[in-house]
């Protein structure tokens, strides 16, 4: 089994130190990353909205790489978000807002977007997490996008991280997955049997006219278009790097293990769409505190169940990766002490909003970690796919 490489996204949050409303200072934040050690400000992108940064690991053939870099990108962003009064919060939904709205990034597809569909951009103060994972070749990944599909809402349910929402507790896990669930073309991929099948899908769609371009294809795994690689966009951004690198090492699995049954003809899970859009709302609502639908058989059963069963079902591919203690722990901890959302519920049920802060926007950095064989910002930087 080849040693699949991948590469991390994470987008973030700018609050104002003083009010921790959005604020809209990512060019500002741009130029401070020219002062911070091993930080430049190519190496934090714009998003959709001013009060919105991105940044993306190297390509990384370890988990223990990509802890290192997303550590050292935390910390350093964390400090250049300082020199402009804000805080970097590692949450996937703002929770407090102002009446007046965030303005867009000025690039004309991101304007053109807000003239198109002004409510809906205007409420993308959404965080999410991306993780990449490299693949021989398009019709490869388009069929491991297929045998993966069914287990994208456990993927929800393990990294919901946004349950506030403008100065209220949404009821729900990951508000995140509701609000980008509102583009056209979102949620789960319909079953996809290979390249052709995958283009065939996406030019029909460009040919309704309803999305403008390829980037506007929103599923919650898609193929790049620019690089080897399946990505999977389910998960809200974490709150710590621990609970990133565990939904990534799932992440990889779930693609190494799907290239595997592709390879040896396993036949693939083939839920309907429409079910899916139920499993991953239910699993958006409740995140691991409840049920979750067991993409084998369709039914309810304990979250701790399903994420099991996803455990085992990738176990064999973590263990050639060498991430199985790794992800095993992880997955524990995120069963035992909560997803983000539940810690985050629990830090304002006992400090109050400046609790909750403390925990989505730490002031004080994270220790420092150091890939082996380089420092932790050395190597290829993975381009964006948006």
């Amino acid at each position: 089994m080849p040693a699949a490489t991948l590469g991390v996204e994470e987008e973030f949050l700018l609050l104002d130190r003083r009010t921790a409303l959005p604020a809209p200072r990512a060019g500002q934040l741009q130029m401070a990353a020219d002062h911070e050690p091993r930080l430049k400000c190519e190496a934090v992108d714009s998003e959709l909205l001013q009060a919105l940064v991105e940044v993306a690991t190297p390509v990384c053939s370890s988990l223990e790489q990509v802890a290192a870099h997303l550590t050292s990108f935390r910390r350093s962003v964390r400090a250049a978000a300082h020199r402009v009064d804000c805080l970097l919060a590692s949450t996937g939904g703002a929770p407090l807002m102002s009446e007046a709205t965030v303005p867009v990034t000025g690039t004309q597809r991101y304007l053109e977007m807000r003239a198109d569909a002004a409510q809906l951009v205007d409420e993308q103060l959404i965080c999410g997490m991306h993780v990449h994972v490299a693949v021989p070749d398009r019709q490869a990944g388009a069929a491991a996008l297929g045998r993966l599909r069914p287990w994208l809402p456990v993927l929800v349910a393990l990294g919901a991280n946004s349950p506030f929402w403008g100065g209220h507790d949404t009821g729900f896990a990951s508000w995140r997955t509701v609000v980008f669930g509102r583009w056209p073309v979102s949620g789960p991929p319909p079953f996809l049997s290979g390249a052709s099948h995958y283009e065939e899908r996406v030019t029909a769609l460009l040919g309704t006219g309803v999305i403008a371009d390829r980037r506007q294809v929103y599923w919650q795994a898609r193929l790049s278009d620019d690089y080897p690689t399946l990505e999977v966009r389910a998960p809200d951004v974490q709150l710590d790097v621990d609970s990133a690198v565990t939904i990534a090492g799932i992440t990889r699995g779930l693609v190494v293990t799907a290239l595997c049954e592709g390879r040896r003809g396993v036949p693939p899970l083939d839920p309907p769409t429409s079910l899916l859009h139920a499993a991953g709302w239910h699993a958006a609502r409740h995140g691991l505190t409840a049920d979750l639908v067991d993409p084998r058989t369709d039914t309810p059963l304990p979250a701790a169940d399903v994420v099991g069963a996803l455990l085992d079902r990738i176990t064999p591919a973590l263990k050639e990766l060498g991430d199985v203690d790794r992800v095993t722990a992880g997955v524990q901890q995120l069963i035992v002490g909560g997803t983000g959302a539940a810690r985050q519920r629990s830090a304002l049920a006992r400090g109050g909003t400046e609790g909750l802060l403390d925990l989505i926007a730490p002031r004080h950095p994270e220790p420092e970690a150091v890939a082996p064989g380089g420092s932790p910002s050395s190597g290829q930087t993975q381009q964006r796919d948006r």
